[in-house]
């Protein structure tokens, strides 16, 4: 075992545990993987030795493939092993995909003071100093990676990195930002080890990997003779920034990509594939649709893909091959035999348009230019809200009776000062709300 892994689902089995496996050298390398707080999953995959099913699902049928790259699999709330596991000598890599909400930060990285489980945390990691470690329970991921660490940094660890496999603007610099905030909760010492010891290099993630329904689950599994198989579209890719000065596996011998300048390739993948989900979703919903090939298969939805992507394009470099890039999303979206619901997708969509969605307008209006498939998006997103066709969990919605500028506000303050825009948005909304284009 030389990786821990935080946040085992179906994503990073399909994503990281693959390439994993697939690298020249993977068999020299192991996942110790933790769930979120999830028992049932932890405890399928031990009963097969953290073997799994992956399997591809394109038009033409399934392909199959068995996973063993995970050599472990715990429940998140296993703080002892957790904490052994990140101290022992061997790991060198610690990955994370804790999704958006698992950071509980600010936007500038810190940890946000307004989350009860955070001050909660910080109050835990205060006075864990002069106490031991593993009797400490954190309530939020980050605070259990710091106790890790300082574990680590005990018992004399060397170097390691983290490696964040969340769809996040400069994920690794926000990983870096909110540890080293939780670290100072706990001491000096901690916060100048983890400035000469740890390394946070960034990625950027991208493979359609549906939450399986139960129903499906069942006949998978009787099919597969499997606790926890993983579907997945067969397209993948990821593209890595950043140093692992303990090593790492031959990721690129599996594909993935590493370069100097990882911000375009983030953008254009959380834009373009991200951004378009989002819309996809809000819009889709409204329309009475359930799944992404349902919605980029209607007229409606399409069209306002097709402008959304023309602006994404408008705001990224030459050299990233954009127009291949359309194709295959088109070609993915389509894909029928993978169930990827809206209602899923539309979680925490409030925090998504933010971060997918509100900075291409930033950039087009600073231009001086207009935005206006961009404000489809967020009067998508403020129509179903009102309608209550999003699912619970869908984050913070408007309250009654507040005005579009103070929600555009919520979600931007440079868009907020741009009146034609916030008029764009309320226009469209407008729209939304009318039979005619509903």
């Amino acid at each position: 075992m030389r990786i821990v892994h935080l946040g085992l689902g179906a994503f990073s089995r399909s994503h990281l545990a693959w390439y994993t496996q697939n690298a020249s050298d993977g068999d020299e390398w192991g996942i110790s993987a933790y769930t979120g707080s999830s028992r049932t999953l932890a405890e399928s995959l031990t009963s097969q030795d953290g073997v799994y099913t992956l399997i591809a699902r394109d038009p033409d049928g399934d392909r199959t493939e068995l996973i063993r790259s995970i050599v472990r699999a715990r429940s998140g709330d296993d703080i002892e092993s957790l904490l052994a596991d990140v101290a022992s000598p061997s790991t060198v890599i610690v990955t994370l995909t804790i999704t958006e909400r698992g950071y509980r930060s600010t936007a500038d990285g810190s940890p946000d003071v307004g989350d009860p489980a955070v001050v909660e945390d910080l109050a835990l990691l205060a006075a864990a100093s002069s106490q031991p470690l593993s009797e400490r329970a954190p309530r939020t991921v980050l605070a259990k990676l710091v106790l890790g660490l300082e574990e680590r940094r005990r018992h004399g660890g060397g170097a390691i990195a983290l490696l964040s496999c969340d769809n996040l603007p400069d994920n690794g610099g926000r990983l870096e930002r909110t540890v080293m905030g939780l670290a100072r909760a706990l001491s000096p010492e901690l916060v100048e080890w983890i400035a000469r010891e740890v390394s946070f290099p960034s990625s950027s993630v991208d493979r359609i990997t549906p939450r399986i329904m139960e129903a499906e689950l069942d006949l998978l599994s009787d099919i597969t003779d499997d606790l926890a198989p993983v579907v997945a579209e067969p397209f993948s890719d990821w593209v890595i920034s950043g140093t692992f000065p303990g090593g790492r596996p031959r990721w690129e011998t599996a594909g993935a990509r590493f370069v100097d300048d990882l911000h375009p390739w983030e953008a254009r993948k959380l834009w373009m594939l991200n951004g378009s989900h989002t819309l996809l979703a809000c819009l889709g919903l409204l329309r009475g649709l359930s799944t992404v090939a349902e919605a980029i298969a209607d007229p409606v939805c399409r069209q306002a893909v097709d402008e959304l992507w023309d602006e994404d394009a408008a705001c990224l470099p030459s050299g990233l091959d954009l127009s291949s890039y359309r194709a295959a999303l088109l070609t993915r979206f389509a894909n029928d035999r993978i169930e990827h619901r809206l209602e899923q997708i539309a979680s925490d969509s409030f925090a998504k348009l933010r971060l997918r969605i509100a900075p291409v307008a930033e950039t087009l209006l600073a231009r001086g230019e207009q935005s206006p498939a961009t404000a489809v998006a967020i009067a998508a997103w403020i129509a179903a809200c009102d309608r209550g066709v999003l699912p619970p969990g869908a984050g913070p919605k408007p309250a009654d009776g507040e005005t579009t500028l103070s929600i555009v506000g919520r979600l931007s303050a440079p868009l907020a000062t741009n009146f034609g825009y916030v008029n764009s948005v309320e226009d469209f909304g407008n729209r939304l709300s009318s039979t005619c284009f509903i």
